[in-house]
């Protein structure tokens, strides 16, 4: 039975690599919500494209990362679907 993630508004950074250094990906992403003004209190989510189990490359790595943001424009998008 997939997994279904709740909506959320979120803004993206796609992080190449190693997870070693993805909190150069965080920090660069909190800093674009919050210099916007667009931050609010919410789980941050991963989404694991490529990683360990895919490849041992980890240049080849990739992970999607997601800080919650609130639209002033009003569209919504459905949630994504998981099959974890």
């Amino acid at each position: 039975m997939p997994l279904v993630i709740p909506a959320a508004e979120l803004a993206i950074i796609s992080h190449h690599g190693s997870l070693a250094d993805a909190d150069l990906s965080y920090a660069k992403l909190g800093s674009y919500a919050t210099r916007h003004e667009i931050s609010i209190d919410g789980p941050l989510r991963e989404y694991y494209l490529r990683g360990a189990g895919d490849t041992p490359d980890e240049a080849e790595w990739r992970t999607e990362i997601g800080w919650p943001i609130f639209r002033a424009d009003g569209l919504f998008f459905p949630a994504r679907r998981s099959s974890a």
